[in-house]
């Protein structure tokens, strides 16, 4: 029986999940999502809608039940056929201490748990898919990718806070996420990064951009935590510091209504009053739904022009993520309005949902590459495995 490595990717909204036969270059059997998360759970296995009970043993519609729900799946539909030598996690933040893939030992997860509080929304969520499949699959490696991992490797500069140097020696700083990402399409681009300045955006549920220069990371939108940066589905993204203290001071608002708010009620979702999905805002006629939607271009546009300015200039941009691959309207909005810049979009192509959405006369070649985070993680598997 051949190898397996089977990939767990914790989001704030959903869970991806992939199955890959071992090998030097890894080939993905089989994936699939769970979205759902907080309604009712959704399983989509590639492409195709599962029908799969809804947990018994947890009748809310969380992570921890989206993770059974794959784990069934895997054991009633594949269990005979795989061998899972390995697994490997999206960890989302690894603290100063992890800089690439590490195994996932008792010691490993008591430290990433000290991280939680950097990353509330995500940390305690893929740190629960490491110990659900510590007891799906006992004998199999658990090993973990750290999305901070890729800009450990950007200037100085962009990893310090204006703040005093004791902050930045506790942890205070800037560490930048969606690293799993940046790095797939760095592989994707391969020798096309050769002196070339990027930038990629990363559109999602969560949301956040990357400048690369000659593939090398330069700087990116998210600092300390995943709220900063664009505005996301439920999160605020940037925000003066003056907001938090009239929070605290003037509505006597706690530390942890401010966390919940910041993290589960604002972004598009809070400025809508609809919903955080990108899909049901531009399906909607309403006003406040238009707003929310101009606000993510608007800001998402002002944020390219600034890794622009990291670069000193732009020659490629990059959309990914959920809302970068599919919301044509998004991107089509972004670019119109980045003729300044060097970028004109072909319309026609964008709207068919073509690789390269740029025209032959564009200075900035403008693409469209699917995420696959778990391409990434299996491809690290080979360190353990």
């Amino acid at each position: 029986m051949n190898k397996h490595i089977l990939t767990l990717n914790a989001g704030s909204a959903t869970i991806k999940f992939a199955v890959f036969a071992c090998g030097d270059k890894p080939d993905c059997l089989t994936s699939g999502l769970v979205e759902g998360i907080t309604d009712r759970l959704r399983l989509t296995v590639d492409n195709q809608t599962i029908e799969v009970p809804q947990p018994e043993r947890n009748a809310q519609a969380d992570h921890r039940a989206a993770l059974e729900m794959i784990l069934v799946y895997l054991q009633a539909n594949h269990r005979k056929n795989l061998d899972i030598v390995a697994v490997g996690h999206r960890i989302v933040h690894g603290g100063i201490n992890f800089d690439k893939p590490a195994l996932l030992d008792d010691e490993t997860i008591k430290e990433l748990t000290k991280l939680a509080p950097f990353a509330p929304l995500h940390q305690m969520h893929n740190l629960a898919g490491v110990a659900a499949s510590q007891t799906a699959f006992p004998d199999a490696l658990q090993y973990g990718c750290f999305d901070t991992a890729f800009h450990r490797a950007s200037p100085h500069l962009n990893h310090v806070f204006a703040l005093p140097r004791s902050f930045y020696d506790e942890g205070v700083r800037r560490y930048g996420f969606h690293g799993l990402s940046y790095e797939h399409i760095r592989q994707e681009l391969g020798e096309k990064c050769a002196g070339k300045r990027v930038v990629i955006a990363h559109l999602g549920n969560g949301a956040s951009l990357c400048a690369l220069m000659d593939g090398q990371p330069v700087d990116t939108t998210m600092g300390f935590s995943p709220l900063d940066g664009l505005p996301m589905g439920t999160r605020c993204g940037r925000i003066d510091p003056g907001v938090l203290l009239y929070m605290m001071q003037q509505q006597k608002m706690t530390s942890d209504d401010i966390q919940h708010l910041l993290y589960h009620e604002s972004g598009l979702k809070g400025l809508s009053g609809i919903s955080g999905d990108m899909r049901a805002l531009l399906a909607s006629d309403q006003p406040a739904a238009k707003l929310a939607v101009d606000y993510f271009t608007h800001h998402t546009r002002r944020e390219i022009a600034a890794m622009a300015a990291s670069l000193s200039g732009l020659d490629m941009l990059i959309f990914t993520g959920g809302i970068g691959e599919n919301a044509w309207q998004v991107s089509e909005d972004i670019c119109k309005k980045l003729q300044w810049l060097g970028v004109d979009l072909d319309e026609e192509t964008n709207r068919k949902g073509a690789e390269r959405i740029s025209s032959q006369n564009s200075k900035v070649e403008v693409l469209v590459i699917p995420a696959n985070e778990e391409l990434t993680i299996a491809r690290a598997a080979k360190k353990f495995v």
